[in-house]
């Protein structure tokens, strides 16, 4: 066999290799859905946001200023 020979063999081992292992990963790399899209500080800021502006709304039209 030659040296060229060889060495093809050699890669084409190694790539068989790796396609057998293609498509299992590992559990670690999986993502599992547990975090949220934004931080628990957005989050807190933007019920503060819609309900301080909800009640200042109710506030308005209780003393009868929101008649616009």
């Amino acid at each position: 066999m030659t040296t060229s020979r060889r060495l093809a063999d050699k890669k084409v081992e190694a790539f068989q290799k790796n396609i057998t292992k293609r498509g299992s990963v590992p559990e670690t790399r999986v993502k599992k859905g547990s975090d949220y899209p934004v931080g628990p500080v957005m989050l807190g800021f933007f019920i503060f946001v819609v309900i301080g502006s909800s009640i200042f709304q109710l506030i308005r039209m209780a003393t009868g200023s929101g008649m616009a």
